[in-house]
């Protein structure tokens, strides 16, 4: 459904205040780099965009599931072969547990190729008296504390799209080929992962499926030989709009705008006001857009941005991705959802357990609470049935790299582990283990909710 809304254009954008922006000294220089990348091929397709949006519609019906995961901020130096391939398998596998505790298809989307730009809650860093531009994200800056790193540098713009079309081709290679094939699950095995509890439940899971699949062939006298073929959709911030516009276009026997860079953009928590910049320019685009959404965000206000938004009520069209932290989800999510249900505007609603449950350890380092993670999905689930609401998805922070940046767990990461392998430039992210226990607790989730039902 196109949107065409009245007054529009991929730059409309420019004449409202805009916040989260870099400044870059040199403007000729950035103009350039846009003018390039305006010239360069779409990143996805329209047509890929609109199935995105079906899909997220049957997760709003309680039809799907979906999963939203990957890095907090890719990193430009991370764009090889082993770090795609192993938060590709991560993915898989949560996404196959998933399949098999809720007994309903998981749409898969990945913060993956252009997840490159972060919001920040200050405009510069300050360490032992020297005081530089805070690092926005490899699409703008470097994480390196010197003055030429931080400096804004429009050719990371270039860089970033490179990266990202390199990652996206790859995962389509992958996942048009045999790597999702449910006859050969040890594809989707990491090299590291021991034999802990979860292992074993994982593999005992999959043990089960594959006789079952087996079991079915020779019955039908006919092997499933399209097993092997799956989706995985991109989502990032929409956070930089100049490169956002730049891959904002028109296409054939299409009447609305497309953002091209990503299946998936989201407003971010600070970039939400009406008035605003961001949303001003998502006002205009036909992806499916999603809106994070915390405990300073009042239902009315909510209520006035998904109209603004999804003016025809299209269904799949807006996401929900609640982020509160369990001190504040209990009083506020269930306001919200009246608020919803009273409006009418269809949403899909789904939880981000990761970004209402950060702090800092009294060594100051930047870390969430795993039993807190844990706590915040079973209050929404537990809050969505109370209300009569469907939770459709989860939205996560977590990596195929075997680090230690989340406290607790079947692991018991301890404060103390936290500096063993801590690799995240920005936010922590889930381990392989700590991303494995929230899918089977979800798995547990969707199975109960399938039991109430029936």
């Amino acid at each position: 459904m196109a949107t065409n809304p009245d007054n529009w254009t991929p730059g409309s954008w420019q004449q409202k205040v805009v916040l989260q922006q870099p400044t870059y000294p040199d403007k000729e220089q950035l103009q350039d780099a846009l003018q390039k990348l305006a010239k360069l091929p779409p990143l996805v397709t329209s047509w890929e965009i609109e199935s995105l949006k079906s899909q997220l519609a049957a997760a709003s019906r309680g039809e799907a599931f979906l999963l939203q995961a990957g890095d907090c901020s890719e990193s430009l130096d991370d764009c090889d072969n082993d770090s795609i391939v192993r938060n590709l398998k991560v993915l898989m596998q949560m996404s196959f547990v998933l399949i098999y505790g809720g007994m309903k298809k998981v749409v898969r989307v990945g913060r993956v190729a252009g997840q490159y730009a972060k919001p920040r809650s200050s405009d510069t860093e300050t360490r032992d008296g020297v005081t530089l531009e805070v690092y926005r994200g490899d699409i703008v800056n470097r994480s390196g504390f010197t003055e030429s790193d931080r400096k804004p540098d429009p050719e990371l713009l270039l860089r970033g799209y490179e990266r990202a079309a390199l990652t996206l081709n790859f995962i389509r290679s992958l996942c048009g080929g045999g790597f999702a094939d449910l006859h050969h699950p040890e594809n989707w095995s990491l090299d590291f992962v021991g034999d802990s509890d979860l292992s074993t439940k994982y593999q005992k899971m999959v043990s089960s499926i594959t006789d079952a699949l087996q079991f079915m062939e020779v019955v039908r006298g006919a092997e499933f030989r399209n097993s092997g073929s799956v989706d995985v959709f991109t989502s990032h911030e929409g956070l930089h709009l100049s490169y956002e516009q730049a891959q904002t276009r028109r296409v054939p026997r299409r009447e609305g705008w497309y953002n091209m860079s990503t299946h998936f953009p989201w407003i971010g928590y600070r970039t939400r006001d009406t008035n605003g910049a961001h949303v001003e320019y998502f006002r205009g685009i036909d992806n499916p857009i999603g809106i994070k959404v915390g405990p300073k965000f009042e239902p009315e206000e909510l209520v006035a941005l998904i109209r603004t938004l999804n003016p025809a009520n299209e269904a799949g069209k807006v996401t929900l991705i609640h982020r509160y932290g369990v001190d504040e989800v209990v009083e506020r999510l269930p306001v919200i959802l009246d608020a919803i249900q009273e409006s009418g505007v269809g949403v899909l609603h789904t939880c981000d357990p990761m970004h209402g449950n950060t702090f800092s350890t009294n060594a100051g380092i930047k870390t969430r609470s795993f039993d807190r993670i844990i706590e915040e999905i079973q209050q929404q689930f537990r809050i969505h049935r109370q209300q009569g609401t469907i939770l459709g998805g989860i939205h996560l922070e977590m990596t195929g790299d075997n680090v230690t940046e989340c406290i607790g767990g079947q692991g018991q990461i301890g404060e103390p582990d936290l500096v063993k392998a801590y690799k995240s430039a920005v936010d922590p992210r889930l381990n392989y283990d700590q991303a494995m226990e929230v899918a089977f607790l979800i798995a547990d989730q969707l199975k109960s909710d399938q039991n109430v039902v029936t």
